[in-house]
């Protein structure tokens, strides 16, 4: 597993380690590790470094003077490097002089012809996009070319130029990187938000921040050898009660299709049986002959989770399976309709007398409508504030979709597609997490697996075509299946 820290606790942990080593060490590491990859880009890029042409783009602070020395050592490389200063009498003394010592010079306007660009306009501690003159150099760049006629990549230090850092927000515009060298740790930006794709491929330098990471992370990102951890796997004793029954409330006589795709994520789970309580019964067993149907939650039968919620409507009937299921001591997940119901207070003490765990699923405007506003820039904080108040685990969907705990942790999916920005998908996600839950899963862990294999199917069924949520069911894989080459 990954994670990301806010730009305060990587301050403090900086300035921890300063303390034990000698002046501008930590400068020197970071330049180090970002030549070797910039070096290591332009060999496979271009087959050598040797006469490659770099221009640092270089503003003021730390974050220029780790360019600056990156610079130099690429020019004792061989490489002929050019340096661009946004703020020539705020640039890194240290740095200007050592590219200079290393035979590398200032320019005034972009050259012709470029091999690589790095990005060392501003670091972690600027708020806001570019400034006007960094917004025309980098709206300039993509006109550049390199000796193999195609554009020149973009190498950020630390961060993409122009990103807010803690919230990956892009608050105005932001210089997109097809290689990030991040040092220290991740942060937030790399992860999360619209910011996360202009980071390109994140690589991370080791400087020896580790130790003095005190604080918890601000996001992580968990990993398919997380995700494979945490999938139950029966044993040799198991039986389908062992495995856990997960109970499906979803769909109603305007809605079917919601109680198939429901079912058809929680059949790819790993529960033992799925149990389909609601109107779209016989739809669904002939459909899917395994599953075990009943007209109602109070027939359905034992369980150890349910998801509710999907198609279910806002009716009087709608209302009362989701008493029915709040009512349930076991974990439960609500999607859609059922988020929707809870909107007016009206279930309020049947979630304060709830013991089990609770999953809520919410989408932007499902989340405006329970929260009173929009999830706003900073996703991952919004997310811990619905938590908090709902004392329950909430995944908000999007792109990167973030889950967050009541007890304040957060993590980010990693294999989002906005192709599963199509109607039903959601459906899909309800029912796999269900199974999940049912499976012995905790909520957190539960939720960002479903989140992963679900986005690891929108992948998968992309590449067939325009995606729909049958397509996405059918793609679901298992952990294993991943590992194995075969998901």
């Amino acid at each position: 597993m990954r994670h990301a820290w806010r730009v305060s606790d990587v301050r403090t942990a900086e300035q921890a380690l300063m303390a034990t080593v000698p002046p501008g060490a930590l400068m020197q590491r970071a330049a180090a590790g970002l030549a070797r990859r910039c070096a290591w880009l332009l060999e496979q890029r271009y087959g050598r470094c040797y006469g490659a042409r770099v221009l640092l783009l270089v503003g003021s602070g730390d974050n220029g003077g780790d360019a600056l020395y990156a610079g130099a050592r690429l020019r004792r490389r061989g490489a002929s490097v050019s340096a661009l200063l946004l703020t020539p009498d705020r640039a890194h003394r240290g740095g200007l002089a050592a590219l200079r010592a290393a035979g590398g010079r200032v320019v005034t306007e972009l050259p012709d012809a470029l091999e690589l660009v790095l990005d060392g306009i501003t670091g972690i501690g600027a708020t806001g996009g570019l400034r006007p003159a960094a917004a025309q150099l980098a709206a300039r760049l993509p006109e550049l070319r390199a000796a193999d006629g195609g554009a020149p990549p973009v190498v950020a230090v630390d961060v993409p130029s122009g990103v807010a850092v803690d919230t990956g927000d892009v608050p105005g515009v932001a210089l997109p990187a097809d290689l990030t060298v991040t040092f220290g740790c991740l942060k937030p930006a790399l992860v999360v938000g619209p910011a996360a794709p202009l980071a390109g491929r994140v690589e991370l330098v080791d400087i020896g921040l580790d130790p003095y990471l005190r604080s918890g992370p601000a996001v992580s990102v968990p990993e398919l050898p997380d995700i494979a951890a945490w999938w139950p796997r029966p044993g040799p004793r198991a039986s389908k009660y062992t495995r856990g029954v997960v109970g499906v409330a979803t769909g109603s006589a305007g809605y079917p299709g919601a109680a198939l795709l429901s079912v058809a994520g929680a059949l790819a789970g790993p529960a033992g049986m799925v149990r389909y309580a609601g109107s779209a019964a016989s739809q669904v067993v002939t459909a899917y002959p395994a599953v075990v149907v009943a007209e109602s939650v109070a027939a359905a039968g034992r369980v150890q989770a349910w998801a509710c919620g999907s198609g279910l409507g806002q009716g009087h009937a709608a209302a009362a399976v989701l008493r029915s299921v709040l009512a349930a001591p076991v974990p439960v997940v609500l999607d859609a309709d059922a988020l929707n119901l809870l909107v007016d207070g009206s279930f309020a003490g049947a979630l304060r007398e709830r013991r089990a765990p609770l999953v809520l699923t919410p989408h932007d405007g499902e989340f405006s409508r329970l929260a009173g506003r929009d999830p706003g820039p900073d996703r991952v904080e919004a997310a811990l504030q619905l938590a908090a108040r709902t004392n329950a685990t909430v995944l908000l969907k999007g792109d990167r979709t973030v889950v967050a705990t009541p007890a304040g942790a957060a993590y980010v999916n990693s294999t989002g597609t906005p192709a599963l920005a199509s109607a039903g998908t959601g459906d899909v996600l309800c029912g796999l997490l269900g199974a999940l839950l049912a499976g012995g899963v905790p909520p957190a862990e539960a939720a960002i697996s479903a989140a992963y294999l679900h986005g690891w199917a929108g992948r998968r069924a992309e590449r067939a075509g325009p995606v729909t949520a049958m397509a996405v069911a059918a793609a679901l894989p298992t952990p294993d299946s991943i590992l194995q080459g075969t998901g």
